[in-house]
């Protein structure tokens, strides 16, 4: 089985959810003057960041991935959490000097998102050089971070021959068109929602053609639609597993390529990681925020088997 290094921020979200919906406060007419205030009646600080998210998820299935990210002063009982659960933190490059990203988001009654966020110390994940922690061994997941630090680290893999997933998501308007299109190309696996891969396209003008040569992988996730995988010619369309209630959308996407990346370092087909992907989803959805879901490896292992009639051999 191969090795996982994460690289991703690691932050602070503070979430709010609004009793209302966003149409019924922005007029599509004026959106060239926005002056609205969203009234809401949830508010959370929670731990968050893509590479903490998809860290915690690892951990729960039963994997000790290592972790490389740059945090702030505030980070010491997240750090400890982590290191609880049995992510490998001594990769975490901490600076006394500035405090930790923060997301903030508010979720309206159709999930629908407004996010603005606050880079802090993650701005200096460009210093960390990885190359002396990866090898052939290994799959890097290059997760939302400083957009400087996730090219150098594509740039990286491709140079050392090492397996790389990029997932630029909501970063993909901080890169230039010529860099966008040479971390897609020198990745090995490409992951993001229908709105990100489509305007991945239109921003690198690169056809489904063109990001499925040489073998790569393209995921793209659907929402409560499940999501769809694609290699060479062959597509798999993956079912969303069934919540028990909707509590809270936030870090689904992040839980679900904790799931497909467990399956994927254990070799098994591309259905099966889709589905575990799907499975690690709905546990983030039925709790408010992005890492208080928890569950066992057999109680994911039943979980899968009610959503899909099959037993998961892990």
């Amino acid at each position: 089985m191969k090795s996982i290094v994460i690289t991703g921020g690691v932050a602070f979200d503070h979430i709010m959810a609004m009793p209302s919906r966003f149409k019924d406060h922005i007029m599509p007419d004026k959106i060239h003057m926005l002056n609205v205030s969203f009234n809401v009646d949830k508010l959370r600080k929670e731990r968050g960041g893509t590479g903490g998210n998809q860290a915690y998820n690892l951990a729960l299935l039963g994997i000790q991935p290592k972790l490389i990210a740059s945090a702030g002063k505030d980070f010491k009982e997240y750090k400890k959490d982590l290191e609880v659960l049995g992510v490998d933190v001594s990769l975490i490059v901490e600076h006394k000097d500035d405090f930790m990203a923060s997301g903030f988001v508010v979720t309206d009654q159709d999930d629908n998102q407004v996010w603005s966020f606050y880079s802090g110390a993650m701005s200096r994940a460009k210093e960390i050089d990885i190359k002396k922690h990866i090898d052939s061994n290994c799959l890097v997941v290059v997760s939302p971070n400083d957009h400087q630090a996730m090219k150098r680290y594509v740039f990286d893999c491709d140079e050392m021959r090492v397996e790389c997933l990029f997932d630029p998501a909501f970063w993909i308007n901080n890169f230039s068109k010529n860099d966008l299109r040479d971390c897609i190309l020198k990745s090995s696996i490409l992951i993001g929602n229908d709105y990100e891969i489509e305007l991945l396209q239109r921003k690198t003008k690169l056809t489904k053609k063109d990001i499925l040569k040489g073998k790569k992988i393209l995921i793209t996730t659907l929402g409560a639609k499940g999501s769809l995988i694609e290699k060479e010619d062959k597509q798999f369309k993956i079912p969303a597993a069934k919540p028990k209630n909707t509590s809270d959308p936030t870090g689904a996407g992040d839980a679900y390529r904790a799931g497909f990346v467990a399956g994927y370092v254990k070799g098994l087909p591309l259905s099966i990681c889709g589905r575990m992907g799907s499975v690690a989803a709905v546990y983030t959805v039925e709790k408010y925020g992005t890492q208080t879901h928890k569950f066992s490896l057999k109680e994911f292992k039943n979980r899968y088997k009610e959503n899909f009639g099959e037993s998961l051999a892990l």
